[in-house]
């Protein structure tokens, strides 16, 4: 094997990550409530193309909820294995780019989990605009991605060499912008039970008290969910 690009790194990807059958469970169902429901204002009727899909997890909560017309997009054909055939039959194996100009649907909600750091700031910015085209009216982009301007997500950015791009909310608005898009909500994820949440809330708001120039947002990863800006 030859290392002399990012890109080399995914030789090794599928030793590197974790692979966890898709069984979704109430803890998920909250947190996906929280993380994704809610801020993109999901709802039954709603298309759903998900990029990155891992073993299915998100695409087993939307079925969960109620939503059957969604679609999976992920590179790795072991992810197949990890899902349920209800499932896997909509999943995509292949490459993102050459899949996504050949899908014939236009979608309500396109979600990125944990993925677009893949990308480098110029391909991020390219595919913000290939998705557009992919959106149905009133349709929006829901990206989950490491907060690069809180010390808890340096953790999660550098764990991973194939990460391309760094972003905090200023930097994600910036390049949501440039491809036409504006940043409709940027929230932190919240992890954890109640007890550790409010624990945690009572120490940050403290210490936000005591810095000069605290972080916009404290959680390690943020949700984005993005408009294009000719919506109304």
């Amino acid at each position: 094997m030859k290392f002399e690009k990012l890109e080399d790194f995914y030789q090794v990807y599928d030793s590197h990550r974790t692979y966890v059958t898709a069984e979704i469970r109430k803890k998920h169902i909250r947190n996906y409530d929280e993380q994704i429901w809610h801020p993109a204002a999901l709802m039954p009727n709603h298309s759903v193309l998900e990029l990155g899909t891992g073993t299915g997890l998100f695409l087993a909560y939307l079925t969960a909820k109620g939503i059957h017309k969604f679609q999976g997009v992920d590179s790795d054909p072991k992810v197949i294995d990890y899902m349920p055939k209800s499932i896997s039959k909509k999943v995509i194996i292949g490459d993102i780019w050459k899949t996504v100009d050949k899908l014939n649907n236009l979608f309500d909600r396109i979600v990125l989990l944990d993925v677009f750091e893949h990308f480098s700031y110029f391909e991020g910015h390219k595919l913000l605009k290939v998705l557009q085209n992919q959106l149905a009216e009133d349709g929006k982009i829901v990206l989950r991605i490491p907060n690069a301007a809180s010390p808890f997500g340096l953790q999660y950015q550098y764990n991973d060499l194939t990460h391309k791009a760094v972003y905090g909310p200023g930097s994600i608005g910036h390049l949501a912008l440039a491809a036409g898009f504006r940043v409709e909500t940027c929230i932190s994820v919240r992890r954890g039970n109640g007890f550790k949440r409010l624990i945690e809330k009572i120490f940050l708001g403290i210490v936000g008290r005591m810095l000069t120039e605290p972080p916009p947002l404290w959680g390690a990863n943020m949700i984005v969910v993005l408009t294009p800006q000719n919506q109304n």
